[in-house]
């Protein structure tokens, strides 16, 4: 075999198919080397946070192969303090392999195996295999599925759900400080019964808090992991006790209530769960958008649009109109729930790419599905701490167009019918003039009772007098 040159800024590793030179200062070894040199479709890294759950996998198989006698004690914690090493971020540099590999995974397993090994040996002062010793009892068929739940998991509790919890909460204390003003209500665009302000708040309350438990649900499924699963899912070259102790120090460590897949086969074959999760990351930033898309229609003017509320002014919103104020967080939001539906896309068609005993697009459901936790954890914490608690209502401008909102006069039917009631509208809409005077003057009904009926505040209320 011909012998490659070695210089300072290289170093020859070998591997099954032969010598491989790689960067002197790399701490990875011939088989990522040659997946950098494979993969080079777009410049897509595999996300932070699923590269340091792969890692804390590699950790707690480290623990259980000491624990049972399939590492000798010494070489297990130096593989093990290496792994932490690795998932406290400390060699993110080190994972140069991007989203775009082998569909299972295995170049990102090895790219972990040959990291960890290369400081398991420094620590040990003895060679670390990455085969034979980090990935001991272990495939990339079933690492690579644990290390997305992980990861899942972990976004899912400490970062996605807490920030949609904030956004109800955010919008909670907007509805009671300002939610008693009565504005029109709209249905296709167009002028409908009146509601307060607190009322339609609180329906996007309803819908951020639906979304949160919808994603909560999720969460028992999420917590099943592949782990011992090995290649196809007999447990081939894995203890019989591995799996359990290796997914005991997971939950230990991450306070989660992990535990084995019922079935192995069908956690390898299948990731039914990434695609659920990703369903309801998709229904969260469906009622995501339609909040900001509310937001934006009731900022829009302030003078030819509807203008009922004004949004906090974060930045000049033209190049050339000086004064022009857009309403860039909810458009910024629009932008990442759209975003998190292509995702959620992705993710349903790389979850039916599953063959036979495994599923070959586990890099991208990765990508995506972190993506999407990311996606719409942002745009919570974005309206919850930069529109909502900022926005004021235009009580002035939502009084003066509710006084004149022919619907008002939906109350009026019962008493003196659909097609009268029809008439006042269309008259007061000519004559620009609140429906309560025109109402007195078609009907010859009191004006108190006229008054009373088409109360704003009492239609509010389903038609209750105002105040029960």
């Amino acid at each position: 075999m011909r012998m490659l040159p070695v210089s300072d800024q290289y170093r020859i590793e070998k591997d099954s198919l032969g010598e491989v030179r790689v960067p002197a200062d790399a701490l990875w070894g011939a088989q990522t080397q040659r997946a950098v040199a494979n993969f080079r479709i777009a410049p897509l890294p595999m996300p932070a946070p699923f590269v340091r759950s792969l890692s804390l996998v590699k950790w707690a198989a480290a623990r259980a192969n000491g624990e049972l006698g399939e590492l000798p004690a010494a070489m297990a914690d130096a593989i093990a303090s290496a792994a932490l090493e690795v998932a406290d971020g400390a060699h993110d540099a080190q994972f140069p392999i991007g989203v775009l590999q082998t569909g299972s995974g295995t170049s990102t397993n090895m790219n972990a195996n040959e990291v960890i090994a290369r400081l398991a040996a420094s620590r040990l002062g003895a060679p670390v295999h990455p085969n034979d010793h980090v990935n001991r009892c272990q495939s990339s068929n079933d690492v690579i599925p644990t290390a997305i739940h992980l990861s899942a998991a972990i976004e899912l509790r400490d970062t996605t759900l807490p920030a949609l919890t904030a956004l109800a909460g955010a919008i909670a204390d907007k509805a009671a400080a300002a939610g008693a003003a009565v504005k029109t209500g709209r249905t296709h665009l167009m002028d409908a019964l009146p509601l307060t302000i607190g009322q339609e708040m609180r329906a996007w309350q309803s819908q951020v808090e639906a979304a949160a438990e919808r994603l909560a649900a999720v969460t028992p499924r999420l917590h099943r992991l592949a782990l011992g699963g090995t290649a196809v899912g007999t447990g081939i070259n894995a203890h019989p006790q591995f799996a359990a102790r290796a997914i005991a120090h997971l939950a230990q460590r991450t306070g989660l209530a992990l535990a084995p897949a019922a079935d192995r086969f069908a956690a390898l074959a299948s990731q039914d769960t990434a695609v659920e999760l990703s369903g309801m990351l998709r229904t969260a930033a469906v009622a995501l958008l339609k909040i900001a898309n509310d937001l934006r229609w009731m900022n829009s003017g302030p003078l030819a649009g509807l203008g009922e509320i004004a949004l906090p002014a974060l930045q000049p919103g033209s190049s050339i109109m000086p004064g022009k104020v857009n309403p860039v967080i909810p458009e910024a939001v629009a932008m990442a729930a759209t975003l998190t539906m292509a995702d959620d896309a992705a993710v349903a068609m790389a979850g039916a790419s599953g063959n036979f005993q495994l599923n070959v697009m586990l890099p991208l459901i990765a990508h995506a599905l972190l993506q999407e936790l990311e996606l719409v954890a942002g745009s919570a914490r974005a309206l919850a701490e930069s529109a909502i608690p900022g926005l004021v209502v235009n009580v002035e401008r939502i009084s003066a167009t509710v006084a004149r909102n022919p619907m008002l006069l939906t109350a009026l039917a019962p008493r003196v019918g659909y097609d009268r009631v029809a008439v006042i509208a269309r008259r007061a809409a000519a004559e620009a003039r609140s429906v309560l005077e025109v109402a007195v003057e078609e009907t010859g009904l009191p004006r108190a009772e006229l008054a009373e009926l088409l109360d704003p505040a009492r239609l509010a209320t389903g038609g209750k007098p105002h105040g029960r």
